[in-house]
């Protein structure tokens, strides 16, 4: 296989350096919310917002007075892409069927789909108001049927943001909070004076929120682990330079830790591209945070082949790929390791992130090996049931039963199963903690 790196970024050990220190930091948070609570989360929301108030729930006031700052147009943007992504939450949840089936005479097995009951949305905003993310998560739960969403984001030089608290209302946030960072985490899932806990935690984060996630996973679930934004654009002769240039800058911007990777077969056009970043970089609003991102964290791989560069893409499993190519549907048939796939030049990362309709909360670091993104699926338990409707299933369930817990020494269990052989079988013969014989099988 022959694949060449025109650039790296970081290697593994500085990476995992640093996320130990991260894993340390978020430890003593927590530790520090669980002991003080309402205390421990206004101290450190003072120290890293400067935001203190003595609730940090939003009334109805306070939410009417935020949407008043917008204009009719605003308003309106975010009921275009609300009606996008609830339509599209609609449809994956119409998939979602509860079964019942007769699986042998008299046995009956069923699962049904519940809602969480309550479910924390965190909405990043502290550097960029991540309005979308309001849509992602706060909407996907209201189609789910959730019963109770918090939903909460950091100020935004020094107040509430106007628009991500009209997102979150128009989504049907049944709480409204601001608060940012591990301290809002932590609040949502331990639990204060003030605040309620939750039973699920949803929304992307910054690496610190990433990690106060992972932490807290088993005391409370979590969609996924949503670290720093991804971006693999998978380019073949056909692709140009500015427009993977463009789509990489585009999500390098997110964070200085947002790995942003070119994949081709077009050596030309990698060595192009790194040319036409150079140029974007002089000129891009953002590129402040893009350089160091795109420095420490961009790659330019080279491939001979179409099957190689889906190979190394797999194994990569990044969250967002793009598809530059001539037949971008091949990468939908063979890829398996993916958050989202974007095919072709007319669409871009940017359209999932805000608006088209699909979810942009999606897997990290080699997650989309074992999960896909968020959807309304995340928020609901699939939970079985069964039901015996006839002394003759009893009896002969039982009798299977009773012989497969005593292969696993299971005394307790077999007789729970001798117990129905006896009282709906009419078995007088099945002793306790004995297993039924097979060749006494009705």
């Amino acid at each position: 296989m022959a694949v060449r790196f025109l650039k790296k970024g970081k290697d593994e050990q500085s990476i995992a350096n640093a996320d130990a220190q991260v894993r340390a930091i978020v430890e003593t948070i927590l530790e520090d919310i669980a002991k003080r609570g309402d205390d421990a989360v206004r101290e450190m929301s003072r120290k890293f917002d400067g935001w203190a108030p003595d609730d940090f729930r939003l009334s109805q006031a306070e939410i009417d007075a935020a949407i008043d700052k917008l204009t009719e147009v605003e308003v309106q943007d975010i009921k275009f892409a609300q009606k996008q992504i609830r339509g599209f939450a609609a449809i994956q949840r119409e998939s979602m069927k509860d079964v019942e089936v007769e699986t042998l005479p008299g046995v009956v097995l069923g699962h049904k789909h519940i809602p969480v009951n309550a479910v924390g949305c965190y909405v990043p905003g502290g550097k960029y108001p991540m309005i979308a993310s309001a849509h992602m998560s706060v909407l996907t739960a209201k189609v789910a049927g959730v019963k109770r969403i918090v939903s909460t984001a950091p100020p935004f030089k020094g107040a509430p943001h106007p628009a991500i608290v009209a997102a979150m209302h128009f989504a049907g946030a049944d709480e409204i909070l601001v608060l940012g960072g591990v301290q809002a985490i932590g609040a949502m899932a331990l639990g204060t004076s003030s605040i309620s806990p939750v039973d699920m935690l949803v929304g992307p984060g910054n690496m610190y929120v990433a990690e106060a996630k992972r932490q807290l996973y088993g005391k409370v679930g979590i969609d996924l682990f949503a670290g720093p934004t991804e971006t693999l654009i998978i380019a073949d002769h056909t692709a140009d330079a500015e427009m993977c240039a463009v789509d990489l800058l585009g999500q390098a911007e997110h964070g200085p830790t947002s790995p942003a990777v070119l994949l081709t077969t077009d050596e030309g056009l990698a060595r192009d591209t790194l040319t036409e970043i150079q140029r974007q970089l002089e000129i891009l609003p953002t590129a402040d945070i893009a350089r160091v991102s795109w420095a420490d964290y961009g790659q330019v791989i080279v491939c001979d082949t179409e099957d190689e560069m889906i190979e190394v893409a797999d194994a990569l499993a990044y969250e967002h790929v793009q598809v530059l190519t001539e037949n971008p549907d091949v990468f939908l048939e063979r890829m398996t390791n993916y958050g989202a796939l974007f095919l072709g030049p007319r669409t871009n990362v940017s359209f999932g992130d805000k608006v088209i309709g699909t979810n942009h909360t999606l897997p990290t670091k080699r997650a989309a090996r074992y999960t896909g993104g968020l959807w309304v699926g995340k928020f609901i338990k699939t939970c079985t049931y069964q039901r015996v409707m006839t002394d003759e299933a009893a009896a002969l369930i039982g009798e299977y039963g009773s012989r497969l817990c005593h292969m696993e020494h299971f005394a307790g269990h077999g007789e729970q199963a001798n117990l129905r052989v006896r009282r709906y079988g009419n078995r007088k013969d099945v002793p306790w903690y004995q297993p039924i014989h097979p060749e006494n099988t009705q």
